[in-house]
């Protein structure tokens, strides 16, 4: 989606303002926090853990005694005023050891999964997002390294350099990475392909923007509940190490005091309560915030209207229509059964687009050719598997998995689109094409709000402020015929209709002014009503802005109403082009005849009425 410039529909002086975003990134933070503690799960386990991270980071001011420093002369006491929890076999101070041995515990496992997460999750999402080589190369690694023996690594680690927990724990983040990166990988490799995301590329937004916003976000819950077990995997190795004996004795953890208290099992049983308590309790928060956290992420509340003080409103569009729709004037032969204009501002010769195969690769669209000029609008029709989307994914650059152009050029406002670097190829979408999909439902991010998907292109492309974005973007929905923009501007993708999804679309596409619109059949997915609704709008933009249109369709209904040229593809090559009054008066190749032969206009019903059938027609007649 892309947005404009300018929409020529202000605020109407002396209102109030409506360009304010309901909900801010502080309001949207404060409701996952309110939903947080609305939960007592989460509530519960986010304190207990808060409880026992201050409490280790505070050890000094809980305690007046040296965990390291003892005194036979106390060793295992029972809990009493002084030591609260007792002593151990050395008379040092039980909980002084628990609090501190907490920072080396917790600490080396934050550390661990810490570099879990940036290694795993970072490689993950390119491999996943990006495929080919690179995700063969580090899906080998990772595999690798799976196959590796973590325990005895760790155990030769600190056999060579010793009981160094921050070492050791670094060293098993390491050998964790893998577990992040399947999961990421396996989930990028499925979010990739869907619809918004091609509508973020199309959008123009950078490489960046689209996988933190839209494909990370996509992923963020089970990465969430992986790290919460992992988290504990990590406590348990940390603390397993320590208790078996593998550590630095001279530093209290918690696993070092299991390891004193498994010593003196009979003598003092107690001794093994406290630091299991401790590890269980963390262990059993974090699992449970993480579900809680991931829950607090992902569900959404139901979109509700404000009342706000003041009255806006959005004036309507006074834009004149100064675009010529017609199609006369010098017209350049070109191979193929086409003619370009030539003063086209969207130019496509010999194009040819191939995906692999046992033989090298097989041509789908093959030297294909037309030209579209500034206020024009070209349909692009034929059957199922003519090639008429693939065309329209190459000059958007938004081919499958192995899909390539093999052939030919397109240009755009006089601009080689192959001559251009990928930086300078994607400034072009959504200022210069923009693109309206057959699916809109799928083309818009289910984990974001809809103002917030037609707003961030806005401040890409155009460098606005966030105000006057959101200004743009809902005098936007105003001028696509939404009743109350605010309200759509607020809800999710999920909360409005498949009709109301187009318009947004729609907005969205040609609210940057684009000097050349791509329609992929974007009306297949709606009602008749809604169709009808729809061509209106488009032909009314179209008129407004002055666009060069490319209209991919089946239907010749949708053609004769909106195109001024068509092009007949068939098995991937245009087999005609020609005006439109032109091909529907005399359509010349015998395919085109066909199509337009196979239309049930002025058709005799294949079976005859039942009497009573005929009769109710007939009385519907009457």
């Amino acid at each position: 989606m892309s947005i404009p410039p300018n929409t020529a529909q202000p605020l109407i002086p002396g209102t109030a303002s409506s360009t304010t975003p309901s909900k801010s990134a502080e309001a949207r933070r404060q409701s996952i926090l309110r939903r947080i503690a609305g939960s007592p799960m989460a509530a519960i386990s986010l304190s207990v853990l808060i409880l026992v991270i201050l409490a280790v980071i505070m050890a000094p001011l809980l305690t007046r005694y040296d965990p390291n420093v003892g005194d036979i002369g106390k060793a295992l006491l029972p809990p009493g005023a002084e030591h609260w929890l007792g002593t151990d076999s050395a008379g040092r101070d039980v909980f002084s050891r628990l609090v501190y041995g907490g920072r080396i515990t917790l600490g080396g496992a934050g550390l661990a999964l810490a570099i879990a997460m940036a290694i795993g999750v970072t490689t993950g999402l390119f491999a996943g997002y990006f495929g080919g080589k690179l995700d063969s190369s580090v899906d080998w690694v990772s595999n690798l390294i799976i196959a590796l023996p973590n325990i005895m690594i760790l155990l030769a680690v600190r056999a060579v350099w010793g009981s160094n927990v921050w070492l050791s724990m670094t060293i098993f983040g390491v050998l964790m990475a893998p577990g992040f990166h399947c999961l990421v990988r396996t989930i990028v490799s499925g979010v990739r392909n869907e619809l918004y995301v091609d509508a973020a590329r199309v959008s123009g937004l950078s490489l960046g923007r689209i996988l933190g916003r839209h494909v990370l976000v996509a992923i963020r819950a089970p990465i969430i509940i992986y790290a919460a077990l992992a988290g504990v995997v990590v406590i348990g190795v940390q603390a397993g190490l320590d208790f078996l004996g593998l550590g630095d004795v001279t530093v209290p953890t918690w696993g070092t005091m299991l390891n004193e208290a498994l010593v003196n099992l009979y003598i003092a049983p107690g001794l093994m309560l406290w630091p299991g308590i401790a590890l269980g309790v963390v262990n059993a928060a974090l699992i449970l915030f993480g579900n809680s956290l991931r829950d607090a992420l992902e569900d959404r509340p139901s979109a509700k209207v404000r009342k706000r003080r003041g009255t806006s409103a959005v004036a309507k569009a006074t834009h004149d229509a100064d675009a010529s729709t017609g199609v006369s004037g010098n017209l350049q032969e070109v191979p193929g059964n086409a003619s370009i204009p030539e003063d086209s501002i969207l130019l496509v010769r010999n194009l040819q687009v191939g995906y692999p195969s046992e033989d090298g690769y097989k041509a789908v669209v093959k030297d294909i050719s037309f030209g579209v000029r500034k206020g024009e609008v070209l349909g692009l029709v034929g059957e199922s598997g003519s090639g008429k989307t693939q065309t329209a994914w190459a000059i958007l650059g938004l081919l499958p998995t192995g899909g390539r152009i093999l052939g030919g050029e397109v240009e755009i406002a006089g601009q080689s689109v192959a001559a251009l670097s990928k930086k300078e190829r994607r400034a072009l979408l959504g200022k210069s094409v923009a693109y309206i999909p057959q699916e809109p439902m799928s083309n818009l991010d289910p984990t974001f709000r809809i103002g917030f998907q037609l707003v961030e292109p806005i401040r890409r492309q155009l460098g606005l402020g966030k105000a006057e974005a959101t200004q743009k973007a809902l005098a936007m929905l105003a001028r696509v015929g939404i009743a109350d923009p605010q309200r759509t501007f607020d809800s999710y993708p999920h909360q409005i209709s498949g009709g109301m999804a187009q318009r947004v679309l729609i907005a969205g596409a040609v609210a940057c002014d684009p000097d050349v619109l791509i329609a992929d059949e974007p009306t297949t997915a709606l009602d008749v009503t809604v169709q009808a609704e729809v061509l209106d709008l488009l032909r009314e933009l179209q008129h407004e802005k002055g666009m060069a249109v490319v209209l991919v369709t089946h239907n010749f209904g949708v053609v004769a109403d909106l195109c001024d040229r068509v092009a007949v593809m068939k098995l991937g090559q245009i087999v005609e082009q020609n005006g439109v009054e032109e091909l529907f008066a005399d359509p010349q190749d015998a395919y085109t005849q066909m199509l337009l032969g196979s239309g049930l206009e002025n058709k005799t019903p294949r079976t005859r009425l039942l009497p009573e059938e005929a009769q109710t027609l007939e009385e519907a007649a009457l």
